[in-house]
């Protein structure tokens, strides 16, 4: 026993190591439960008891150098580490990480929101899953109303009284039935209708509705502030076009037209040689909506509007397919760059 305690700690002795993870497999081979000390301890009990004094001192002996001689170590090539840390440049310049880019539908539907705000909008959010009551009744669409036949929705078939809503127009309701006028906000958010996809149709888009209630607003209000906005968001030049039209929820309403980006109002083949460009569609709020959300339309007028982000998108960005918007291609994505 003894001579095998020398002839080991003669080994401690005589290591040397050339990195830490040699250390730690010297470490393993002396000192693990399977270890060379391990295995002396476990053979001591044979040892005759008048050595077992002398032999245990010189056992305790060899596993302290060991563990000593293997601090030692450590704490050398600790040191070497912590100097070549010591050794790095912090004042040189960092490697150049990509930036990614907002997806362009959330840089216009911003955009849209900031130019708004200027003119006292907040905006308000709401339930993408909604009741009938709030994405059609109380905009002056009841169940038997053939304005419903005009977009195809997606019903919950357990509840037919739940729907994925097909505007955010119903966010406008919540709003009118929880807030006292005056009420000046857009509602932009996603909407859903049961339409084939293609590069023109997607059966999810994404909407902003604004909606505007006090005293004595009239149409000239809502015409000078959709005329604003089409200057802020396409250019100074820019004219607008109001052409009647139909929506349940507004009496009168209308269709905006903006003179063409592209040709600048001369014709091309994108505003199909028309010299407009359809953004939005709009009107007065109908008496019926404000009764319905509990507002007196006797003292009280508003006005409504609503636009597709992918729509003023594709004419801002030029995008021609309304699927690319959702492909998550990274090569379409970086183009876009923020201006908000």
């Amino acid at each position: 026993m003894k001579e095998r305690i020398e002839e080991l700690l003669n080994e401690i002795e005589a290591f040397t190591a050339n990195s830490i993870e040699h250390v730690e497999e010297f470490r393993i081979k002396i000192l693990s439960k399977k270890g060379k000390v391990t295995e002396l301890f476990d053979d001591f009990k044979s040892v005759a008891p008048e050595m077992r004094k002398e032999v245990g001192q010189k056992l305790n002996d060899l596993k302290n150098k060991a563990q000593d001689k293997i601090n030692q170590l450590k704490e050398k090539f600790e040191d070497v580490a912590d100097k070549k840390d010591e050794s790095i440049d912090l004042t040189l310049p960092a490697e150049n990480i990509a930036v990614g880019s907002r997806h362009p539908l959330s840089l216009v539907r911003n955009q849209i929101a900031e130019i708004f705000s200027r003119i006292g909008f907040t905006v308000s959010d709401g339930p993408e899953i909604e009741d009938d009551w709030h994405n059609f009744t109380a905009l002056n669409t009841p169940a038997d109303h053939p304005a419903r036949d005009m977009q195809d929705t997606f019903y919950i078939s357990e509840n037919p009284d739940v729907v994925l809503r097909t505007q955010t127009s119903s966010v406008q309701v919540h709003i009118m039935e929880g807030t006292q006028p005056p009420i000046r906000t857009i509602s932009p958010g996603r909407v859903y209708r049961n339409e084939a996809i293609s590069a023109r149709a997607h059966c999810q888009f994404h909407q902003v509705e604004g909606l505007y209630i006090d005293k004595k607003v009239s149409f000239a209000d809502l015409k000078q502030t959709l005329m604003y906005f089409a200057k802020e968001m396409f250019g100074e030049e820019t004219k607008i076009r109001l052409r009647p039209s139909y929506f349940p929820f507004t009496e009168i309403s209308a269709e905006m037209d903006i003179s063409c980006t592209l040709c600048e109002g001369k014709g091309c083949n994108v505003c199909k040689y028309s010299g407009w460009l359809e953004i939005m569609g709009c009107g007065m709020v109908d008496p019926a909506v404000l009764e319905n959300c509990k507002i007196d339309s006797k003292v009280y007028s508003g006005f409504a509007f609503g636009m597709g982000v992918e729509r003023i998108t594709q004419i801002k960005y030029r995008v021609k397919d309304l699927r690319l918007y959702f492909e998550n291609d990274v090569r379409f994505l970086k183009q876009f760059k923020s201006v908000i």
